[in-house]
């Protein structure tokens, strides 16, 4: 009999805990498991998901709510995610991000159900943000699940800065798979040579930071793309106006292609001021682009190794960013030496070695 695993987070609209999960669960699919994958909000599925995996929306929520809106699509989502995994009764379910670990891990509480919870962000922008009650209510969610699993070492350090956690111990690390591309497009993406970041459009990815260093550069023959989408879309594109850039920097939105993008950039960019591990990073890595990265809390410090295979920034050093584009850009025997080390990456992060060390802590 399959051995039945339970996946569950916010949605699958997009993002790095969203591609990782995605991963993990065609990746269990394919390993005689029945897995079910569990999102609390119905929304598009950008990712590719394997016919076998059986996917789960559980509430429609609306943008706008007032308070009975938020009460009724609370009461929903603990109901139906309670009755789900009473019906599946999963060896393990693996949860992923904040909110879904909450909702899950009560779930999985009240049922006697063994569960992992997962943290993906820095714990600054979640856990640091909720009140007294909820930190208190979240540590014993915490404390009673198999691992508190994190895809950087460092990441421990920021649940501890909250007092109640400095007694949590069942903190383990397993780095992101790399994500395999299907296949590669030899097409241009651009028409002219570009420099290249992605992710969500908000404060913590430092995308005004990236803006303001590369105005610095004043480089006629390259352009500056940022792929994604966010709150930060309409601030982001008021800064690109007033440097008078709207013809070099462009917000280029959410790409279903990046293997193209991050193939044909002369420079990868991580600008953020926070990171869980930086799938984005990892990727361009993986398809042999020399990067630049602020060494931000948390990941950046373990994925590159400074001088080695990319080159890294103090965190909101803008001149330094600036500077080490510029580095890259204008030293091919460099940035040559950056490209062929990354692609180690790509052994290091292999989906087969980090869903070895997901299954030893599912079955364990």
């Amino acid at each position: 009999m399959a051995t039945k695993l339970c996946f569950v987070i916010n949605s699958l609209e997009g993002g790095g805990a969203e591609r990782v999960i995605s991963n993990l669960a065609n990746h269990f699919s394919g390993k005689d498991c029945s897995v079910t994958m569990i999102c609390l909000n119905t929304a598009e599925v950008r990712y590719e998901i394997n016919k076998k995996v059986k996917i789960i929306n559980l509430v429609e929520r609306k943008d706008h709510q007032n308070f009975f809106n938020r009460l009724s699509y609370a009461y929903l989502t603990f109901y139906r995610l309670l009755s789900v995994l009473k019906k599946e009764k999963p060896v393990c379910t693996i949860c992923f991000m904040t909110s879904a670990n909450i909702w899950a891990g009560l779930c999985c509480v009240i049922l006697g159900l063994p569960y992992l919870v997962s943290e993906r962000t820095a714990p600054v922008y979640t856990l640091h943000q909720y009140n007294k009650l909820l930190q208190w209510i979240v540590f014993h969610i915490y404390r009673k699940s198999k691992a508190i699993v994190l895809p950087a070492f460092e990441m421990f350090k920021g649940f501890k800065r909250i007092k109640q956690f400095e007694t949590l111990h069942n903190f383990k690390t397993i780095h992101n798979p790399i994500h395999q591309f299907s296949h590669l497009n030899t097409d241009a993406v651009h028409n002219k040579r570009f420099i290249l970041s992605v992710g969500r459009l908000c404060y913590e990815k430092g995308f005004d930071n990236l803006i303001d260093a590369y105005s610095k550069l004043e480089l006629p023959d390259v352009d500056l793309l940022i792929s994604g989408e966010g709150p930060d879309r309409a601030s982001l594109e008021k800064r690109i106006a007033n440097l008078n850039l709207k013809d070099k920097v462009k917000l280029i939105g959410f790409k279903s292609n990046l293997q193209d993008y991050y193939a044909q950039a002369e420079v990868f960019v991580l600008s953020s001021r926070s990171e869980g591990y930086p799938n984005a990073l990892v990727e361009a890595m993986g398809m042999g682009c020399a990067c630049v990265a602020m060494d931000c809390e948390f990941g950046p410090s373990e994925i590159i190794k400074h001088g080695i295979n990319g080159l890294l920034v103090a965190k909101e050093d803008v001149v330094g960013l600036s500077l080490s584009i510029d580095k890259i850009l204008n030293n091919s025997n460099l940035k040559n030496k950056f490209s062929a080390k990354a692609k180690s990456i790509n052994e290091t992060n292999s989906i087969e070695r980090i869903s070895a060390n997901w299954e030893q802590l599912i079955m364990s």
